[in-house]
């Protein structure tokens, strides 16, 4: 196997090294998967169409680089960290190389339509016949069985069927998706897990597994407590806009220069809240001293508390709750989260280096260093000649 011997940039620990990775996916949710493992420290290489790509490399503007060499910023952001090798796995030279590769890999991730690999021979079972080691990652809309197997799997048709925009949206208006794709992140985030318990198990047996990642069940399992509200409580949860199905108050309030966040967790909270606002007698009448009484009367709960929010900016308002240790928060926008003094103090954005894009980091820290692969998001097939055409 060629490359063997490419360095691995990488800044902070690396957990994974000597883990070898062949990312076969596009878009998102395996891409994402394939990421965290780069900024874990494993060494991972992108297969891509020749010409074309990853299709978010196109998904722009903005763009990063120029001309020919320019890729959009949502192929940044989940691409850091790998080599990109140009492979046309639909010819006979192809599909050798990948399996070529594949022998001498740790992990596969792919995210083509169910049976589509068979077809090349670069199937779990083709492969981990050649590599009995080999975790075999498949990412897809619904799964390897089922009903709805065959169909192709997009973040915002899984939010729509799979129940998330049901509870997404104001009680009134349309169903909302959520304004990052969730599910495929999520699913990268799953998928992950799985590859790393599939590799802790490996360390015991000496063999692979074949991981089957579906976009719906992820959004199945992410329903969590609204799941069990409808499975315990026999009653299908509806869209409440920011309000919480379960706790009162705990949603956005008006203030007289914006808007916040409160989120009252218990009765304790609810009390120090309206100290703060100068009503400390709410908090013990009947209707609301407990948070089972205030859902049942947020219909009049709510209004009265806006009608306070209303009379105080929301930095007052902020700065006095948290310092009587009542959750609230200021709603940010991306720029200002960016820009914010809490996220530069924890290193979650990555300064970028010479030519390099500036990305969000990886949000786990271990012994207090945060891993990030060092390699930026790869040019198209960048890493072919060094991979597929070694000089001897």
């Amino acid at each position: 196997m060629s490359g063997t011997t490419a360095p691995n940039g990488h800044h902070g620990p690396q957990l994974l090294a000597g883990v070898r990775v062949l990312d076969l996916s596009r878009v998102l949710a395996g891409p994402w998967a394939g990421q965290l493992l780069a900024d874990y420290g494993a060494e991972v290489l992108k297969v891509e169409r020749p010409g074309a790509g990853d299709d978010t490399r196109h998904w722009g503007p903005p763009w990063w680089g120029e001309g020919d060499a320019r890729s959009a910023a949502y192929f940044m952001c989940a691409n850091r960290g790998k080599r990109s090798v140009a492979i046309n796995i639909a010819s006979p030279a192809g599909i050798q190389t990948v399996r070529d590769l594949a022998r001498e890999a740790d992990v596969l991730i792919e995210n083509y339509k169910v049976g589509q690999l068979a077809k090349y021979g670069l199937d779990a079972i083709s492969l981990q016949a050649i590599n009995p080691r080999l975790v075999y990652c498949s990412i897809t809309g619904y799964g390897q069985t089922g009903p709805l197997s065959h169909k192709a799997g997009y973040d915002f048709a899984i939010q729509a069927e799979a129940g998330l925009m049901s509870i997404t949206g104001e009680p009134d208006g349309q169903p909302q998706k959520v304004g990052v794709a969730v599910t495929d992140l999520m699913t990268g985030v799953y998928a992950t897990t799985a590859i790393l318990a599939a590799l802790v198990e490996r360390g015991r047996t000496g063999k692979g597994r074949v991981i089957d990642a579906s976009l719906f069940d992820v959004q199945v399992a992410m329903l969590a407590n609204q799941a069990s509200n409808a499975l315990i409580g026999g009653t299908a949860p509806k869209r409440m806009g920011n309000a919480h199905p379960n706790i009162v108050p705990y949603q956005v309030f008006a203030t007289r220069d914006g808007h916040m966040v409160l989120a009252v967790g218990n009765d304790n909270q609810f009390a120090k809240f309206c100290e703060c606002a100068g009503h400390p007698e709410v908090a013990r009448q009947a209707d609301y001293a407990t948070n089972s009484q205030r859902v049942a009367h947020r219909a009049t709960l709510v209004p009265l508390l806006e009608s306070w929010t209303r009379e105080r900016d929301t930095a007052d308002w902020v700065a006095q709750l948290d310092a009587a240790g009542v959750p609230c928060a200021p709603i940010l926008n991306v720029d200002q989260v960016m820009a914010h003094p809490h996220v530069r103090a924890r290193g979650m954005t990555l300064a970028p280096e010479t030519g390099q894009p500036p990305t969000v980091a990886t949000p786990m820290l271990f012994d207090g260093q945060r891993p990030s692969a060092a390699l930026p998001p790869p040019a198209l097939g960048e890493h072919s000649a060094e991979w597929l055409h070694p000089s001897e």
